[in-house]
């Protein structure tokens, strides 16, 4: 592709430098008005120590409508300075002065939801990572840390509530205008802009308490439209339990008077930290038995405790830079995702955070759009804000965290609080504080931040029965991604375990060890190959290899089927327990997609369908490992697998083993079912979350089989389920079988639900998924009903991003009609919200890795994008990458 003059320019890593000036304080006066609000900012601002004569100062700024500009009370006319696309120049300023700038935005006309915009009548922010700049002029980027002071002015009657971050020390009615009423609110934290947050609306609260170890009162309030008031407890009950666990665990208190929670319908992301005042989508606030699922309960539960956690890791310290963005998502993912493993099943969430590392970051590793941890250039930010930074920078956090062990590694993080509280770091000073904590050399560890990729590890074993030795050999390497051709090798713990012909962990010697270690022990790979050897094992063991998946990589080793299925049955690590049942599927699904694509005859191997049987017999085991278990692999991890991919073969080879298991299991499926039904009322405690789970698990696989009194089951669960998760379940069967029962349960449940937002997103994203014939048309027509807007990113995600990131087999049609609807709806979005655009661009990421006929029409589609008049750099960047 030649290259484009018109390109947006990158932004590198390597060009950072402190910015001239400094900025101590902010005050902030907002005059809201839904098309015309003014803002007035006074700025403290001080030429930076060791900056050399006179400079101008140059703030950011877009979409603003300005009126005036003075230096310490003196207005400049035109001449003292430039406004140049998104940049305010002013020429020449003294030293020490305060700035204060006037400007006009229209927060009704803001669709992107950057910035200062309206949602459901009531305004709110959304700031990371550049979004401030829509509001007034100022340094937009993290490493600039002020004091703020926010006084917000509105209408009382449609405005009641005002708030901001910090604390409120003021409040009353505009003398001149009995209209309007105002709010003063102080943070006496300094905060860099991406954290500022106002909202102002017609809202209603819960309260709560919670009184930190030190003996502070804090309080606690949740805002939100006056119909969701009965839905906020879970939220709060998770608050609470966020603050406790991070008190115990890392020791870290809240701060101030007041912890505020907003949830608001139209949001680009899950939630925002700002300070004091998180403001949240709806979803990850909003639950009740009636309308949320345990899924959903699962996931309040994580990003409440996700933003608190924030408070530290992100807020008190946050990142110098943007290339830092893991510094605060990595660790806190890794913080949110202990607290929840803390609160469930430790276990089943492993292999929920795995499952999602492998399904998509593994993917984007695999793809154009490839970056580091840590990245060398964007082109937009906004596009970084992916699961490389977030996921796999927590994985990497874990990684440390196995090096050190929990004790060395607190000990790290008390340091890094304290060494850098109040202060914009790096991802290096994170590794730094770890390393001067615990007396560490970490050199190596830090290649996790700079290299791209996904690092495999070749295992050869070899057994001397003679001698009575194990050795295990282990090389290692990392793919080419874009701008790395060779990888340095990396510092991998890899958590072992070797179990004996009944099944038990052995212990484990190495050659010079004087004592043996029982059950998981972790061996450091540092070098490009190395060999282990163990003494006095006296029968050939069974290797267990990366357990709890102590490192986000592949391990590659030839495990004879029996081998596997041994694991499966017998190993004590849940996660890799689970994994072999993982690896022995993909194998056969691979076989299979051959064996389909030459019009082979389809088997299901027996020893297969028996692991599942013995998996249901066992009631011993945990009801949620269970069945996460008996559950396929996702199309889109198999496809890694598939050259090239063929989505369809292999949506089709997944039916046929699913019906394969479902006819052979078809009893004890049912008797499980049964087994885990629940009588009386909904409650989210573990042990009937593992039963739901277990049972509708079940039912999905018996709606394979075809019979019609199962049809009529599915649909009474429909009906008589007294909570969401049941009633879903029991739709999702529905919508993808070709029963009489399956229009009726739509419509039936669109007509309960219509009026709850959250749950027609459900509604929509169950028929954007569904596998059956005629779904691109369905979805094509659900785009004009009237649950439906292009302006709301929650339902976007539902539609559209549904069918094209969860509906492979249909999106991929040979056709090239999925991909030609949404490359139009890519384009329209494009013109509202370019963030929620180019996330919906991603899905053409890994065209190349398509058979011939389908990279054609990606790439048409790609090539379209890329002509498009007025593209957003955000859209662009991800088109052009995948293009290469």
């Amino acid at each position: 592709m030649a290259k484009d003059p018109q390109a947006p320019r990158p932004i590198y890593l390597s060009e950072y430098k402190p910015a001239d000036y400094v900025i101590d304080t902010v005050d902030l006066y907002f005059d809201l008005h839904e098309t015309a609000t003014r803002v007035k900012a006074r700025l403290g601002v001080r030429k930076r120590a060791g900056v050399l004569g006179p400079q101008p100062l140059v703030l950011h700024g877009e979409d603003l409508k300005l009126l005036s500009i003075a230096i310490d009370g003196v207005p400049l006319d035109k001449s003292g300075y430039q406004i140049n696309g998104e940049q305010l120049t002013i020429h020449r300023v003294p030293d020490v002065f305060t700035l204060t700038v006037e400007n006009e935005i229209n927060p009704q006309a803001n669709t992107s939801l950057n910035g200062l915009y309206i949602s459901s009548g009531n305004f709110c922010t959304q700031c990371e990572a550049e979004g401030f700049r829509r509001i007034t002029y100022m340094y937009d980027r993290p490493d600039i840390m002020a004091k703020y002071t926010t006084t917000i002015v509105a209408d009382k009657n449609k405005f009641p509530v005002l708030l901001s971050n910090g604390n409120l020390v003021d409040k009353g009615d505009v003398e001149s205008d009995p209209d309007k009423h105002w709010a003063k609110w102080e943070d006496p934290f300094p905060k860099p802009t991406y954290l500022f947050a106002l909202v102002a609306g017609n809202l209603e609260r819960i309260e709560d308490t919670f009184t930190t170890r030190s003996g502070r009162e804090v309080a606690l309030h949740i805002y939100v439209q006056s119909h969701n008031i009965d839905k906020c407890d879970h939220a709060m009950r998770s608050l609470k339990k966020a603050m406790k666990w991070d008190e115990e665990v890392y020791g870290r208190e809240y701060d101030l008077d007041i912890y505020m929670i907003v949830a608001v319908d139209d949001f680009n992301m899950g939630a925002m930290e700002n300070k004091g005042l998180n403001v949240f989508n709806s979803k990850y606030v909003l639950a009740k038995p009636e309308t949320a699922t345990d899924h959903d309960y699962d996931g309040i539960e994580g990003v409440i405790g996700h933003e608190y956690f924030h408070n530290w890791s992100g807020n008190r310290v946050t990142c110098r830079d943007w290339f830092q963005l893991s510094l605060k998502e990595g660790f806190t993912v890794f913080r949110d995702q202990e607290f929840s493993a803390d609160m469930t099943s430790r276990g089943v969430k492993r292999i929920s955070d795995v499952n999602i590392l492998r399904t998509n970051q593994f993917r984007e590793d695999a793809s154009p759009m490839a970056h580091p941890v840590r990245p060398d250039s964007y082109v937009e930010i906004n596009n970084f804000y992916t699961v490389t930074v977030y996921n796999k920078g927590a994985e990497v956090v874990r990684v440390l965290h196995h090096l050190l062990g929990p004790e060395k590694f607190r000990k790290g993080t008390d340091l890094y609080f304290d060494r850098h509280d109040g202060q914009a770091v790096t991802c290096d000073d994170f590794v730094k504080a770890m390393e001067d904590a615990n007396q560490a050399d970490l050199t190596q560890f830090r290649r996790w931040y700079s290299q791209a990729g996904t690092p495999e590890l070749h295992v050869s074993r070899h057994y001397d029965a003679a001698h009575k030795t194990y050795t295990l050999t282990i090389r290692q390497t990392c793919p080419p991604t874009p701008g790395q051709e060779k990888k340095e090798p990396f510092l991998i713990p890899l958590a072992v375990g070797l179990l004996d012909e009944s099944g038990k962990d052995m212990p484990m010697q190495l050659r010079n060890e004087a004592a043996a270690v029982q059950g998981t022990r972790v061996l450091e790979i540092r070098q490009v190959e190395e060999s282990y050897t163990f003494i006095h094992v006296n029968s050939e063991p069974a290797p267990s290899l990366l357990r709890g998946f102590s490192a986000p990589v592949k391990v590659n080793l030839d495990l004879k089927d029996q081998e596997r299925y041994f694991l499966m049955a017998n190993d004590s690590d849940d996660f890799n327990r689970w994994d072999a049942g993982q690896q022995l599927a993909v194998k056969i699904i691979k076989q299979l997609v051959e064996d389909f694509q030459q019009h082979r005859p389809l088997y299901v191997p027996e020893p297969f369908i028996d692991a599942y049987r013995s998996i249901l017999e066992d009631v011993k085991l945990d009801r949620s490992l269970a069945a996460q278990a008996i559950s396929l692999p996702a199309e889109s991890y198999i496809a890694e697998f598939v050259s090239p991919i063929d989505p369809v073969a292999i949506h089709k080879v997944c039916r046929f083993i699913r019906e394969t298991l479902a006819t052979h299991l078809k009893d004890l499926l049912r008797q499980v079912y049964d087994d885990n039904r629940i009588a009386g009322a909904y409650s989210f405690e573990q042990e009937h979350v593992k039963k739901r789970a277990l049972k509708n698990t079940c039912l999905g696989y018996l709606m394979e089989t075809g019979d019609a009194s199962i049809h009529e089951m599915c649909y009474a669960q429909f009906r008589q389920g007294n909570n969401m998760t049941d009633v879903m379940a029991a739709l999702v069967s529905l919508a993808n079988n070709n029963c009489p029962q399956r229009e009726d349960a739509l419509a039936a449940f669109y007509a309960k639900w219509k009026n709850e937002l959250l749950v027609v997103d459900k509604w929509l994203a169950i028929q954007a998924t569904s596998r059956l014939p005629g779904t691109l048309e369905r979805v094509k027509e659900l785009t004009s009903h009237e649950s439906f807007t292009l302006k709301n990113p929650n339902k976007i995600r539902a539609l559209i991003g549904s069918f094209g990131h969860g509906n492979p087999a249909q999106f991929h049609d040979l056709s090239g009609e999925g991909y030609k609807f949404f490359t139009g709806r890519i384009l329209e979005i494009d013109k509202l919200n370019p963030q929620i655009a180019a996330r919906l661009a991603t899905v053409y990421t890994l065209w190349k890795k398509y058979d011939e006929p389908r990279q054609q029409l990606m790439k048409q589609q790609l090539d379209g994008i890329i002509a498009e008049p007025g593209l957003s750099k955000d859209v662009y960047e991800i088109a052009s990458k995948s293009l290469g």
